[in-house]
């Protein structure tokens, strides 16, 4: 069983710039995509970005497309997501998850594709 474990995240101020990181162990990482969702308070967990298994094709969600960025680096097991240009509506828990299946063809929005999930860490921004 994948265990994620999460580090980064904190305050910033709008405009700035935040990176999370998501170190994966006990399990097979390079085969499967890679997902960063987040929560905030009584809001339903939602979709920002993804990343193949390979790291070659990246997805957004259209909130977060063209300001963060998620990269993986597949020796060391761990997924990045570079948040730049921070809202106040990027407040949120945000957590990694990896796919339930590997070399899945289709990309996973969905948080029910994913199977392990890190702790969650959490990303403030003021305004």
């Amino acid at each position: 069983q994948v265990q994620l474990v999460q580090s980064g995240g904190g305050v910033a101020q709008a405009g700035g710039s935040l990176r999370l990181s998501c170190a994966a162990s006990g399990g097979t990482f390079s085969g499967y995509a890679m997902g960063w969702f987040r929560q905030a308070p009584g809001k339903e967990r939602e979709f920002v970005a993804g990343i193949s298994g390979t790291g070659v094709n990246t997805y957004y969600s259209d909130s977060v497309k063209g300001r963060f960025s998620i990269s993986r680096d597949n020796a060391k097991n761990t997924v990045y997501l570079q948040m730049n240009s921070l809202k106040p509506e990027d407040t949120a828990v945000y957590l990694c998850a990896r796919d339930r299946r590997p070399f899945r063809t289709v990309f996973a929005t969905s948080s029910a594709d994913f199977g392990s999930w890190g702790q969650g860490t959490q990303v403030t921004v003021s305004s």
